[in-house]
């Protein structure tokens, strides 16, 4: 098993909750100091090197219009990081390319990074959460085909190397396309996408990409990936599918101490708890299919980060499986018991920074889960192990 360094680049310094109507998309960037911005910034990237120095990768995302995450251009940052980083595994998770207008302009940029990076680039693919549509300026319908067809002109851009090739494609279009530079890694460096419905990970699977989820806990998990294994198989790839091409985002807080651990956790839980978004940016017409949506106005809270809002405690969050928490042995068996329910995965994506988590509360979290309990899961968990090994997953995959 793998794991990832993971931060938002939270800024968390806002005004009460009861004044604003969504942290997301409206409220107002008089609210950000750049100064102080700019003092963050060095301070998120000195986490991630000493993550690097602990034996972790890295893995960043990007977000827009949001105090949740101030990263709203991650080829950016992981630029910068492929030269303040010698040996991690670069991970981003990820471009939003259906709310991108040039996929091939996203080849380029993932490939000067490899390049930048000699090969460390992990490059990752999300759909967009709904309420970037508005920021984005974005049609929410179709997003699901777009973001395919996308991904797939990506590759292509990767892989043609005999001069000017062309794409007439449903969505894009575009006569000559030969990119500088080629990617570093050959084919390409490894495609992961990021999708927290079953749907989306059984086309992943068909794919044999990397599949990733974030904060679905237990059974969302388990289901997630079952549906990737079933991708995976009827496309022909084989009835083993290792455990390397699954991946779980939690929240994770190690402390020598359970005092330090819940401390850190409950500082964590900011994540969860500021994420106040108003209904017209969760739900926006046409993102998500006619009967999800019917569900809505009936009533239904489909969105994972309204979901997880009701888990807003240490011990509702880490009994969910959304978060892992505690001394080193605590967080061990809490991974353990997770990668046993669900079958199995090859990287743990640990979001160790968020909110009001002050640098040197990271610092020993990061370091705590480095050498206490990571060694641990490499140890028991291999990386080509086979997934879908859980109590009662024969023939459920």
């Amino acid at each position: 098993m793998r794991a990832w360094h993971f931060s938002e680049n939270a800024y968390p310094w806002l005004p009460p909750e009861e004044t604003y109507e969504s942290i997301r998309v409206t409220l107002p960037n008089r609210n950000y100091d750049p100064v102080r911005g700019a003092e963050l910034y060095d301070r998120y990237l000195d986490e991630w090197c000493i993550a690097e120095d602990e034996g972790m990768d890295i893995m960043l995302n990007e977000h827009h219009q949001t105090a949740t995450c101030v990263d709203p251009a991650a080829p950016l940052v992981l630029a910068a990081l492929a030269r303040l980083t010698k040996k991690s595994r670069l991970l981003i998770l990820g471009n939003p390319v259906a709310n991108r207008r040039q996929p091939v302009r996203v080849a380029e940029e993932m490939a000067l990074i490899d390049v930048l990076s000699k090969g460390r680039l992990e490059c990752g693919f999300v759909r967009g959460v709904p309420y970037e549509v508005s920021p984005a300026n974005s049609n929410p319908v179709r997003m699901n085909e777009r973001q395919w067809e996308a991904m797939d002109l990506v590759v292509r851009a990767w892989t043609a190397h005999d001069g000017p090739v062309s794409w007439e494609g449903r969505f894009f279009h575009h006569r000559n396309i030969n990119i500088w530079p080629r990617p570093y890694q050959q084919p390409h460096p490894p495609v992961w996408v990021s999708t927290t419905s079953p749907g989306g990970a059984y086309q992943v699977g068909k794919r044999g990409w990397t599949q990733a989820t974030f904060l679905t806990g237990y059974d969302g998990t388990r289901a997630i990936f079952d549906n990737y294994r079933k991708g995976w198989r009827e496309a022909g790839r084989g009835q083993d599918v290792p455990v390397n091409r699954l991946a779980y985002a939690a929240l994770v807080y190690c402390g020598d101490t359970e005092a330090k651990a819940r401390a850190g956790a409950e500082k964590l839980l900011w994540y969860m708890t500021a994420n106040k978004v108003a209904p017209q940016f969760q739900y926006p017409p046409g993102y998500m299919p006619a009967a999800a949506m019917a569900g809505v106005m009936r009533g239904a809270a489909l969105d994972q980060h309204a979901a997880n809002r009701g888990n807003a405690t240490v011990d509702k969050a880490v009994a969910a499986g959304i978060m892992i928490a505690g001394t080193p042995d605590q967080c061990y068996a809490q991974v353990k018991k997770l990668h046993d329910h669900v079958g199995g995965f090859g990287h743990l994506l640990n979001m160790g920074q968020a909110g009001f988590l002050e640098h040197e509360e990271t610092v020993h979290g990061v370091r705590m889960f480095a050498r206490e309990v990571y060694p641990r899961l490499r140890a028991d968990f291999p990386d080509m192990a086979i997934s879908g090994n859980y109590e009662g997953a024969k023939g459920a995959a």
